[in-house]
């Protein structure tokens, strides 16, 4: 069984997933980064794979993508800061990023690379999901990569049942149609939307991005499905962050209410 289906096998809510662009704020941040998410708690890590053109992610997250690249940060490099990561992080790690990288560097040697390191998975929104089935899906599978699917609330019933069917960890719901960002309320639409999800009886489980900034929005997101996804929040947090060691451990435990988090000595 690989993490990602143990983890969700092992916990079935509150199920908290960080992301954050590698790279960035500083371009050897990785890994210190994912080291101290799981020290504070997070169930699943998501490492932005920077990109000049992120359609999908809002002015936080997009900001982060340039200035990690005017860092230096490509899809080499990270791999090769990840070279041992299964040494130091135990716990579920994706990648998200965008199909153009991923075709340059080879989309087989892509794979390959990241089963060598210990990625669980991949997000990328531009793929389309006939030329997944049609194209990867096998070099995904032989690489032992979940690819992560995402659902918006224009997505027809016929395709989130498909997309149901060709999951193999967890389905991405996108809170609402816009692009990523930190929002403090879930609104009425959003809750009908959620409602109508779960009324689908999935077999997969879900987690809910876009908009999840805090304690709040996320244990409403949480009611509606396993667990949440933050992103700008927590790269907003990282880019004031004067000890990220000690500001994750932080955010975190405000995020999970987790008394028992100890706060590092400075």
């Amino acid at each position: 069984m690989n993490r990602l289906n143990k983890l969700f096998k092992e916990k079935q809510k509150r199920i908290l997933n960080i992301y954050f662009t590698a790279g960035y704020p500083s371009l050897n941040d990785t890994m210190q980064i994912a080291k101290a998410l799981e020290e504070s708690g997070a169930d699943l890590i998501e490492i932005g794979m920077p990109y000049s053109d992120p359609v999908a992610d809002g002015p936080t997250i997009q900001e982060s993508n340039q200035r990690s690249l005017d860092n230096g940060m490509t899809v080499e490099l990270l791999f090769e800061q990840l070279a041992n990561l299964r040494q130091a992080v135990k716990i579920p790690v994706i990648l998200m990023g965008y199909f153009n990288p991923v075709m340059q560097y080879g989309v087989e040697r892509f794979c390959q690379r990241c089963k060598e390191i210990g990625i669980d998975g991949l997000i990328i929104p531009d793929l389309p999901l006939a030329v997944y089935e049609r194209d990867y899906q096998k070099t995904f599978e032989a690489n032992g990569l979940s690819n992560v699917f995402l659902i918006t609330p224009q997505t027809s019933d016929e395709r989130i049942n498909k997309i149901d069917q060709l999951s193999s960890s967890f389905i991405y719901m996108v809170s609402s149609a816009s692009v990523t960002g930190a929002k403090q309320v879930v609104s009425q639409d959003q809750q009908t939307y959620f409602e109508r999800i779960n009324q689908l009886q999935l077999s997969s489980p879900k987690l809910i991005g876009f908009g999840i900034s805090n304690g709040d929005t996320f244990d409403a997101a949480c009611r509606n499905a396993n667990g949440a996804i933050i992103g700008s929040a927590f790269i907003k947090m990282l880019n004031d962050s004067k000890d990220l060691e000690n500001d994750i451990k932080r955010f975190c435990k405000n995020i999970l209410n987790r008394e028992n988090v100890p706060i590092a000595n400075k």
